[in-house]
């Protein structure tokens, strides 16, 4: 694919404001060009000998010619030589047209082109200092070509001096303002893809694990011959890949929302099927909804960990409002076994909603996952009331 030269601001990595092709620049500074037709008009009447009216009409001519094409290059290239040598040429053309035509012609007006390069190729505080380094240079040439300027010459050049500075300040914020946009729009999308992966991973490896568990049971319950357990283990099997599907399609629509009572009925019959002793919680109610459905992610990532990877004979989940706590007595993975995203992703999920995880060998043998958070605090009771004693009692 083709690409295109961006239009980009010499000592600066920002993109160019207008962002304009070659082509719609051209058009665009071609017809603020058209500008100065009267005063390459008034170089080739004027009463000068031939070659320097030619002289005169090559400069208002090379005056737009580095305005519409060498602006662009220099900016094209971000090389900071061929800036300034843009505007050295422009400046040298501006003054053989202000010597030549004279600047009662109304031809101070035109420096206009050379403030607008000069904040156009100079960084922002360069630019506006060289701008009026520029009006300075008119203002100048006035005095020394004229014997002098009027006041309504010096409020013009002002003036289109100011406009140009807002203008292209402007400009530089809008691109800002877009670059920005641009940026939120690209960390949007980095935030949906590693949604999207870690949604995956929980939701295919806690699925596949279970699928490959049953699997092999149901292989070695046909070969002892127990044809009806095995036709059951397959059929399990069958609605575990279509209910991964299932969660696999609402990962990528972003609205599969994780349960936690279906993560312990899962849970147990995962457990079950690799041979692994259970010890499950029963009730779920007193935990808060808004952890319920990240312990339903670590209790699938955790038990799927526990049947891949730890050999364990038995695993306990310990559930409070405050926790959610897996234990398994197994070794653990071994040495050679890949680093995943699986805890990376959980991690994440957990302090999101104000939690950390916890994770580590247990000191008498075993793994221990955690997902915490910190306690509620209790409900303040207000003291009891100090009550007087009623008339006739002693006070003690």
């Amino acid at each position: 694919m083709s690409s295109r030269p961006s239009f980009q601001a010499p000592y600066s990595t920002t993109t160019d404001p207008t962002r304009l092709s070659r082509r719609k620049w051209t058009q665009m500074a071609g017809g603020w060009s058209l500008i100065l037709i009267p005063w390459f008009v008034a170089g080739v009447v004027s009463e000068h000998s031939w070659p320097v009216r030619a002289l005169l009409a090559l400069s208002v001519l090379g005056y737009a010619a580095v305005y519409i094409f060498g602006l662009f290059e220099a900016k094209t290239r971000d090389s900071p030589a061929l800036s300034f040598a843009v505007l050295g040429l422009m400046a040298g053309f501006w003054l053989a047209m202000a010597f030549g035509l004279g600047a009662g012609s109304g031809v101070l007006y035109t420096i206009s082109f050379l403030v607008a390069a000069t904040i156009a190729l100079l960084p922002r505080v360069a630019g506006l200092v060289g701008a009026v380094v520029v009006l300075g240079l008119a203002l100048a040439v006035g005095v020394v070509v004229e014997g002098g300027i009027q006041a309504v010459d010096v409020i013009g050049l002002v003036a289109i001096t100011v406009a140009m500075i807002g203008m292209f300040g402007m400009i530089r914020v809008n691109s800002e303002l877009r670059d920005a946009r641009e940026e939120l729009a690209r960390m949007a999308v980095i935030e949906e893809r590693e949604r999207i992966a870690r949604d995956l991973h929980d939701v295919l490896g806690h699925s596949l694990t279970t699928i490959t568990v049953k699997a092999a049971l149901a292989r070695r319950l046909l070969e002892s011959g127990d044809t009806g357990r095995a036709t059951e283990e397959v059929t399990d099997v069958e609605r575990l890949g279509r209910q991964a599907l299932a969660d696999v399609r609402s990962t990528v629509a972003a609205n599969r929302v994780a349960s936690l009572a279906a993560e312990v009925a899962g849970a147990r019959e995962a457990l079950r099927a690799a041979g692994i002793a259970a010890e499950l919680p029963i009730a779920i109610d007193d935990v808060p909804a808004e952890r319920q459905g990240v312990f339903a992610y670590v209790l699938r990532e955790g038990v799927t960990n526990v049947i891949r990877h730890s050999g364990a004979g038995s695993c306990a989940v310990r559930l409070t409002p405050d926790s959610l706590e897996i234990l398994d007595d197994g070794v653990g993975a071994p040495a050679s076994t890949p680093a995943g995203n699986g805890q990376s992703g959980l991690a994440e999920r957990v302090a999101a909603v104000g939690g950390w995880l916890e994770t580590g060998p247990r000191g008498d043998g075993g793994y221990r996952l955690a997902a915490v958070f910190a306690p509620a605090r209790p409900a303040r009771t207000a003291p009891a009331p100090h009550t007087a004693p009623a008339l006739g009692e002693d006070a003690r």
